[in-house]
């Protein structure tokens, strides 16, 4: 993890000016920012297991913006991304990075979207499901993160194949290798990491949506939300999110024009 005081490689030392008090307060309004993460995903938090290294988007955005505001960063963890937006609701954490939704925007505030993801499956090496159009298809079980935007959308677009709700992306491995379900859906940064996890296992070619991902807080706190969204655009312009990218090792993203 990067200590609060510390840059990450390539970022700029400042990427917005230093807030008024009522922003810090609004922002971090215990004193610390306390940043939410979930494990296995780039956009969030990854850990190397051989030498116990972190990186993710919202693990390294979170630390350069308690480096602004002027306080210490707290992270938060999870098991999936469902517990963080419950945790984000209620006030509990007040940072993470997700994909900007309608549906969760009359939640939580949100700044423009900094990065777009493409949303595919994961399937076995043989599978019958060849392309993206075999998913819907009768007697096909197609897993997804327990309460994610992938659950809600592809429960509305499916006409025959069965969603399978997992309780973490351990579960959904551990399924997938046992046959128990024929596809895992989610966005292909993590579907990436699930792969090289898993022989056997591979990305179907296309892909069935995008995701919009951004800075997210609770509602409540626009006296920072101006100042939010300059550090947004600058950590763009500055190479800090591209910095993120990288060490993240995120794959699947979509040029934001």
């Amino acid at each position: 993890m990067t200590p609060a005081g510390h840059l990450l490689p390539g970022a700029c030392a400042a990427v917005a000016p230093a807030p008024e008090p009522q922003v810090r307060a609004a922002l971090a309004p215990r004193g610390t920012l306390r940043v939410g993460v979930y494990p296995g995903s780039p956009t969030s938090l990854v850990r190397d297991l051989k030498t116990g290294k972190t990186a993710g988007i919202a693990l390294d955005l979170g630390q350069a913006l308690g480096r602004q505001l002027g306080v210490p960063v707290d992270v938060v963890e999870f098991g999936r991304p469902a517990q963080v937006l419950d945790a984000l609701k209620a006030g509990q954490v007040d940072f993470t990075f997700t994909n900007a939704s309608e549906s969760r925007a009359r939640d939580m505030d949100f700044t423009p979207p900094l990065v777009r993801l493409e949303l595919g499956y994961l399937v076995p090496v043989g599978s019958h499901i060849a392309a993206v159009t075999d998913v819907d298809c009768p007697g096909v079980r197609v897993g997804v993160s327990q309460g994610s935007t992938s659950q809600g959308t592809l429960g509305r677009q499916f006409k025959s194949a069965a969603i399978v709700p997992t309780s973490s992306l351990k579960q959904a491995q551990e399924l997938l290798q046992r046959r128990q379900i024929d596809a895992f859906a989610t966005n292909k940064g993590i579907l990436f990491e699930m792969s090289d996890e898993l022989p056997g296992m591979h990305i179907l070619d296309g892909r069935w949506g995008l995701e919009h991902l951004a800075i997210a807080i609770p509602k409540g706190r626009e006296a920072g939300l101006t100042f939010l969204r300059q550090f947004a655009q600058e950590a763009r312009t500055s190479g800090l999110l591209q910095s993120a990218v990288t060490r993240s090792g995120l794959r699947g993203t979509v040029p934001i024009n």
